[in-house]
């Protein structure tokens, strides 16, 4: 069985070499991902409407340590941190809204149960159908939210009695009727926040150690109880923070109210596998590791159920946390474990504290979150050079993603992509009658090539799409490659999904100093290439007619045998 399908939780594998230097390492990592989930969990617990629900950022909190330990100890990645992130926010507040927690509890339960599945069913490869444009359209379309949500706070305005908008265009009336209200207090705390925030972690080794949020927290703090700057404090606005233990709470249960969150619960089990799935292969490509995507996915499902039950919302693994829990040397599931931990202590004894916190510093948090997770670069990048449809697809998502909602968005984006995708294969595609090939009389037969041990050589056939862009990532480099070969003689459709795993062999080549050669590459193909500037950086000369003339280019390099 393929190690990514196995069913066993990376923790039990990783305890067979275990050594006190490396547990070591896991509980720095672990104190230090804690501290900075201290902030992030309880300003993301806020921009998910809890106080709707009569709760409080305490819930943030609750989140990270019984889905972080949980996630952890079953998960099938060796460095994963989950908690409660951004993506979730504006989806809980809505659910909230108008369905109560209840409603928040039994969708996030019957989320759990689909992602178990999921992995039990070894169905986590599904996840890759999923187009890039549209993840890139509704992850910039949720950032785009999240800041619309925490104007109010940050420019410190009041809105009438009564008013309590919950769609993101609500927010925006809201905040352009009532910005006659702006609080100059609450503006000059935030502004100083958001500057920490983007100055602190460029400081030079101490910037890398203690994280912004923090140090942000502490300067809205001071600024109003020792210089009396009049911004409203998370205890103003939610009362005292509860720091009691999380209570096992169950819903009330009916068929009525199981089918009315399904869809909700829907929307959150693809969410948390798209997003805890992307965290885990970027954190392979840090640690050179290779996750269990099932036993991942069955771990998530088991760790929401667990949040849901102990007052807490949805979870998933979260990219920044994780990366930093590789940054500071936590190689295995322990330093995830480490974290929950310490949010256990914390909880006991400093939450009370965390009601002196500014809402105007808790909006800037949510801005640098946001900001992190647009990912305005690439969406940019693909405006730019992808082709017309897939652009389509990805301004569409992102458009319905900010105006409606992302079940919404998903639907419609996936909907577009298909009609789309199947207009360009037609394109692409012709009816012609079968022609014998003998192997050993065939010109093109690469058998009959004499190929350097240092040359590598690929052949991709097929139409290259979201479905299928994974497999340009099997490919595989040996220590004593020098070259790589691409042979596209048989791909008829490049798209963007495609172009990003092309851009991404090219990165990796270009770190192990392997040339990169494509061969026969057909027009379609090309002209992506040529306007997503992959052509540039590979080099025009590395573009082959035919596989002889790519062999005899890789011959011209230079390297020895």
């Amino acid at each position: 069985m393929n190690s990514k399908d196995k069913l066993k939780p990376m923790l039990f594998s990783n305890m067979k070499n275990y050594s006190k230097s490396q547990l070591i390492k896991d509980i720095v990592a672990g104190i230090i991902v804690a501290i900075i989930a201290l902030p992030l969990s309880i300003a993301l617990a806020l921009a998910s409407g809890v106080d709707a629900a009569g709760l409080g950022p305490e819930v943030g909190i609750y989140t990270a340590i019984v889905a972080g330990f949980l996630i952890s100890f079953l998960g099938g990645s060796r460095v994963q941190i989950a908690g409660p992130t951004a993506a979730f926010a504006t989806i809980v507040a809505g659910i909230i809204a108008k369905k109560g927690i209840d409603g928040l509890i039994i969708a996030t339960i019957i989320a759990g149960i689909i992602l178990i599945l999921l992995g039990v069913l070894r169905l986590g490869s599904l996840i890759k159908f999923i187009p890039y444009t549209i993840t890139t359209g509704f992850t910039a379309g949720i950032a785009v939210t999240i800041v619309i949500g925490q104007l109010k706070d940050f420019f410190g305005l009041t809105f009438p009695e009564g008013v309590r908008p919950i769609e993101t265009m609500e927010k925006v009336e809201a905040v352009g009727k009532n910005f006659s209200t702006i609080s100059v207090d609450a503006l000059i705390v935030g502004l100083v926040c958001l500057a920490i925030l983007i100055i602190w972690p460029k400081i030079p080794k101490i910037g890398e150690i203690i994280p912004g949020s923090l140090i942000a927290v502490f300067a809205g703090i001071l600024m109003v109880k020792a210089f009396g700057f009049g911004a409203k404090t998370i205890e103003d606005v939610y009362g005292k923070i509860n720091a009691s233990l999380p209570t096992l709470h169950f819903p009330s249960l009916s068929w009525g109210a199981i089918r009315d969150a399904a869809s909700d619960g829907f929307t959150i089990a693809i969410l948390a596998a798209i997003e805890s799935l992307l965290s885990c292969v970027v954190a392979d490509s840090m640690i050179n590791s290779h996750h269990r995507s099932n036993q991942e996915l069955i771990a998530q499902g088991v760790g929401n159920i667990g949040s849901a039950l102990f007052g807490g919302i949805p979870a998933t693994g979260a990219i920044a946390r994780t990366a930093a829990n590789i940054k500071n040397g936590g190689r295995t599931p322990i330093a995830g474990i480490v974290h929950a931990i310490v949010l256990f202590v914390v909880l006991l004894v400093l939450m009370p504290y965390a009601g002196m916190i500014p809402m105007p510093c808790i909006a800037a948090i949510l801005f640098i979150v946001a900001y992190n997770m647009c990912g305005w670069r690439t969406f940019v990048h693909l405006c730019k050079t992808a082709p017309k449809s897939d652009v389509l697809v990805l301004v569409l998502t992102f458009v319905l993603t900010v105006c409606f909602d992302l079940v919404v968005a998903i639907g419609v984006g996936m909907v577009l992509a298909c009609i789309l995708l199947m207009k360009r294969m037609s394109d692409e595609s012709s009816v012609t009658g079968w022609t014998y090939f003998d192997p050993d009389t065939d010109p093109d037969n690469i058998e009959l090539k004499k190929v350097p041990q240092y040359v590598r050589v690929y052949e991709i056939s097929g139409p290259m799409f979201f479905g299928a862009a994974d497999r340009i990532a099997e490919i595989t480099l040996k220590d004593f490659t020098k070259v790589l070969v691409i042979r596209m003689r048989s791909v008829p459709a490049l798209d963007a999904t495609a172009m990003h795993s092309l851009e991404t062999l090219y990165d990796n080549c270009k770190k192990k100093g392997v040339t990169l050669i494509f061969s026969h590459v057909n027009e379609q193909p090309y002209k992506t290439m040529e306007k997503g500037q992959l052509v540039e950086k590979v080099g025009k000369e590395n573009f082959c007619a035919h596989i002889d003339e790519a062999l005899e280019r890789a011959s011209s390099l230079g390297f020895e045998e």
